[in-house]
């Protein structure tokens, strides 16, 4: 038996539950961004939403407000499916906002490994921790990251 997803499983959390959003650690994961290896698939849903129906493989509900959710929602076509996930830069700042759950480490090292990559914006980064009201959480982390 597996003890991590897979982008199978992605694609099959997709279909059944079409208006979540892959977000947090599976994310991260995706964008190969963290060390961390997921045992759940993160899905975020709109706070008014109902709680996804998902048997198998497990899944992590994280409910965003309606003026997080809807904002930087990339979609990647894996085996002929459409799969909505959030792009890097949203998805450092979510764990910021989440850190709570996901973990502070988790948060740093999402940062410091997406300020690494080619075309890296702090500047995208301080728009998402704007709109999801994290931007003076966030300030002096990416101060002391960003030469």
């Amino acid at each position: 038996m597996r003890s991590f997803p897979t982008e199978i499983d992605l694609v099959h959390v997709a279909k059944l539950a079409p208006h979540g959003v892959i977000c947090l650690i599976s994310a991260l994961a995706f964008h190969g961004m963290t060390t961390q290896i997921p045992h759940e698939i993160w899905l975020a849903v709109e706070r008014k939403a109902r709680r996804p129906k998902v048997a198998y493989p497990p899944v992590r509900a994280i409910f965003y407000p309606a003026s997080c959710f809807q904002e930087g929602i990339d979609t990647h076509r894996i085996m002929e499916q459409e799969v909505r996930i959030y792009s890097a830069p949203k998805t450092v700042i979510d764990c910021f906002r989440w850190r709570n759950t996901v973990g502070m480490d988790v948060a740093l090292e999402a940062a410091r490994s997406y300020l690494k990559q080619r075309g890296a914006s702090p500047s995208q980064l301080m728009e998402y921790a704007k709109l999801c009201k994290v931007e003076k959480l966030v300030s002096p982390y990416l101060e002391t990251m960003v030469p």
